[in-house]
């Protein structure tokens, strides 16, 4: 009972100062030219928004609210909204560049040089890609409630990602990533020389055709399994199906040649 009136206590107030929010139109200025994904977040009603490439937002607010502008390229700055800023046309937000940021690094590699054969360690780390690294970076971040902030209950880049969707937009990016890799990996088992030559596929519609075979699960899993053999079976299915529901007429004698080819292939790597 005690912790549902402390609950509402907190709440209410929050409830009745948010209908007086206006809206706030402003521009962040920086040295840097690509202002675009810096996270905006007012930390007096739990909102946020993410600025153009311009710098340019929208946000609510009221007077003495707080905004917390972030990004990895810019300094955090906090920025208390004035009474004259909620009635400005464009409010005018400087930040300073990160320090931190470093526009260009140019790196040597040494493959035989690394943490197994230094002894450092006893077996190669997992490696992970940028969508997998931002993904994970989102993810070891613990929740609390938002009312806990101003006592040190979440950190600050929690937040951000939850009040923006950064989470969710992340997990997007792995989804489409992956499916890149996947097309790139059948490109390099299946040319497009061999795609139009053995399965018929149009020149025109060979990109179309590699979109469309990594949405087929059953090929997926055969291509991240390396089964190269179940996945040229599938893949010929498949080139069926494709030309049929892009309605691209083909011969019969060149489907049972072809069939007939493909058979004698996988019984001689057999």
């Amino acid at each position: 009972m005690h912790k549902k009136l402390l609950l509402f206590i907190l709440i209410f107030p929050l409830l009745i100062i948010a209908q007086n929010d206006s809206i706030i139109k402003g521009k962040i200025v920086s040295e840097i030219k690509d202002l675009g994904g810096v996270h905006i977040i007012n930390i007096s009603n739990i909102a946020g928004t993410v600025s153009d490439n311009q710098g340019y937002f929208t946000i609510k607010a009221k007077v003495s609210d707080t905004l917390l502008f972030s990004a990895v390229f810019l300094e955090k700055k906090k920025h208390v909204v004035t009474k004259e800023e909620t009635t400005e046309k464009l409010v005018l937000i400087p930040i300073a560049p990160s320090t931190e940021y470093l526009k260009e690094v140019v790196l040597t590699e040494y493959p035989d040089i690394n943490a197994v054969s230094l002894g450092i360690l006893q077996k190669a780390p997992k490696t992970y890609t940028k969508a997998e690294r931002n993904l994970r970076a989102a993810g070891t971040l613990k929740w609390y409630s938002p009312l806990l902030i101003p006592i040190g209950g979440m950190s600050i880049d929690g937040l951000i990602n939850q009040v923006s969707g950064r989470t969710n937009m992340l997990k997007k990016e792995l989804i489409i990533e992956r499916k890149e890799i996947l097309q790139e990996k059948t490109l390099d088992y299946f040319d497009s020389e061999y795609l139009v030559n053995s399965l018929f596929i149009p020149e025109e519609y060979v990109d179309g055709f590699i979109y469309y075979v990594v949405e087929d699960v059953p090929f997926s899993n055969a291509m991240k399994a390396k089964n190269k053999t179940q996945a040229t079976f599938l893949l010929h299915q498949l080139a069926v199906d494709f030309l049929k529901l892009k309605e691209i007429p083909l011969k019969i004698e060149d489907r049972k040649e072809n069939t007939s080819q493909q058979t004698k292939e996988d019984k001689d790597e057999k």
